[in-house]
This record gives C-alpha cells, sequence and structure tokens, in this order.
C-alpha cells in the first residue's frame, strides 16, 4: 500500500499558476492513479480516529473528490459546502475576505442536524479563510466538528491559525 511519502511523491508543482509568482500543487496525478487515490482517501478518513462520523463536508470543489470517499469509507452521508448560487435548497450562508474583496459560501439548511458529528474535507488549506467560513457555518448548525482535514497544508500560510480550536489534520505539509 502506498504511503503520505508516495503521495507527496506524485504531487507536480506547477510554476506561475495560476499566476506568476504561485507554485501550484497540482493533485492530479493521485486522482489519476487509483492506489494512491485510495491512500489519500484512507488516510484522510483515519484522522476520524474512533469517533463515529455521521456527515463528511466537502469544501467546493476539490473536497468534494476526497470527501465523498472519505464519507463511503466511513459510512457516513456527503453534504457540499458550495460557493453562493449554486445549492437548488434552502441555504445558510457565511460571508468571508478574502485576500481582494468577499466570497460567500453555503450550506443546505436541513444537511446537517444539531449534534451530528462532522468531518470537514478539503485538498488544501491555505490561508484558512474558506474553511475558517465552513467551520462557522457548521457551528451555525450546531454540528459537533470532529476535525477538520487536509490532504495538503501550505504551512507558512498560516491557515491552522484561522481555525481556531478545530482540531485539524493535514496528510502532507509544504
Amino acid at each position: 500500500m502506498p504511503t503520505a511519502a508516495d503521495l507527496q511523491s506524485a504531487i507536480r508543482d506547477v510554476p506561475d499558476f495560476p499566476k506568476e509568482g504561485i507554485l501550484f500543487k497540482d493533485i492530479t496525478p493521485i486522482l489519476g492513479e487509483p492506489t494512491l487515490l485510495k491512500t489519500s482517501i484512507e488516510l484522510l478518513a483515519a484522522s476520524a480516529g474512533e469517533h463515529k462520523i455521521d456527515k463528511v463536508v466537502g469544501i467546493d470543489a476539490r473536497g468534494f473528490i476526497f470527501g465523498t470517499g472519505v464519507a463511503l469509507a466511513l459510512g457516513a452521508g456527503f453534504v457540499p459546502i458550495r460557493k453562493k448560487g449554486k445549492l437548488p435548497w434552502k441555504t445558510e450562508e457565511i460571508s468571508y475576505t478574502l485576500e481582494y474583496g468577499q466570497d460567500t459560501v453555503e450550506i443546505h439548511a436541513d444537511a446537517i442536524q444539531p449534534g451530528e458529528k462532522v468531518l470537514l474535507v478539503d485538498d488544501l488549506l491555505a490561508t484558512g479563510g474558506t474553511a475558517a467560513a465552513s467551520i462557522q457555518l457548521l457551528k451555525n448548525l450546531k454540528a459537533e466538528i470532529i476535525s477538520a482535514s487536509f490532504l495538503i497544508e501550505l504551512v507558512a500560510l498560516d491557515g491552522r491559525h484561522a481555525l481556531g480550536a478545530t482540531p485539524t489534520h493535514s496528510i502532507l505539509s509544504y
């Protein structure tokens, strides 16, 4: 079975994407290799520890890729957090500040029941803005957040700090 080191060696660095000065961590080689994809899902699912997870929540959009697999591995339901205007039912929303401007994410108002244990999943923790907003949405719905789990964490950007007391796990750190 592949290890976290195997995942790390599969990630492709793409300089100057999406703009000059950014070194993008491309996860598509992991997605294209079934054993690596399976390992990434298993490692993310392991961050739940011994907790029985009711719902895995994935952040738009790559969090959906990993989150659905983690939900299946844990025998849990899957809930998407999407950008504003993408969900077809009654929603709860929260706006948050980006480096230049604001963004809004939302969740179906009935997606999480009070007290349900949730695992938040995404591919990347950078500055933590979207994850922090997602955590606040889950708190507004009275979820019990077991952990926020990420495939990759860009440590220098200190996104973990934005998540406050939420237990945070990352498989790979750069």
